[in-house]
């Protein structure tokens, strides 16, 4: 069971990143039943959701000539080029339908800045603009974040690097996260990136 200086942060379980959506996650949809598990052992839960503008400078539209998967200089900030997603009041941007939404104590909206991406759930890209969480969470005592969630390779990962910079502990939950995998191995390089940094793992059963 959860400690009281614990939260579950369950990072952007959003259509557009499950099969079918604009940027999907190979078998992202493939976690919410474990995640909805999982939160039935805390009393803090923080769902975030990405939230972009039409003309986000993530996307591959906003550049005419550039393609998904190019990497442009954004006001001094490196940005990888996306397809459209998660568009603001959007289905795609809403959470997967399975979500146990009402679980949440909290809500987090990021990457809402038409200049400004956000992967990590505490700072976005610039890595000076907070987005709120860490008040929060300090506000609640909380010294430890459990991580669900997609995807592992960036928001989830960017946010347990922040969260152990920051001086959390931070665990990230195995069967509760998938990978993009793009570029190829991505998702395996994040992992070896999160234990040197000093994470911990865990499994969604050993919650219980």
């Amino acid at each position: 069971m959860e400690k009281p200086s614990s939260a579950l942060i369950v990072v952007d379980i959003q259509n557009d990143f499950c099969p079918g959506g604009a940027l999907s996650v190979p078998a992202g949809d493939e976690v919410v039943d474990p995640i909805n598990a999982a939160m039935r052992s805390f009393e803090r839960v923080v769902l975030t959701q990405d939230w972009h503008p039409a003309d986000h400078v993530s996307f591959a539209s906003s550049h005419p000539g550039r393609s998904v998967g190019d990497s442009i200089d954004a006001s001094g900030v490196a940005q990888l080029l996306w397809p459209d997603h998660c568009v603001q009041g959007t289905k795609g941007a809403a959470f997967h339908p399975r979500l146990d939404s009402d679980r949440a104590s909290m809500i987090i909206r990021k990457g809402f800045r038409p200049s400004l991406d956000s992967y990590s759930c505490l700072f976005e890209n610039d890595r000076a603009t907070p987005t709120g969480l860490e008040g929060w969470l300090r506000s609640v005592g909380v010294s430890t974040i459990f991580l669900a969630g997609l995807a592992t390779d960036y928001c989830v990962l960017y946010t347990a690097l922040d969260a152990i910079l920051l001086g959390f502990e931070a665990v990230v939950i195995g069967d509760c996260v998938r990978a993009v995998g793009a570029p190829p191995g991505s998702g395996e390089r994040a992992i070896e990136s999160l234990k040197a940094a000093g994470a911990s793992f865990a499994r969604s059963g050993d919650l219980r």
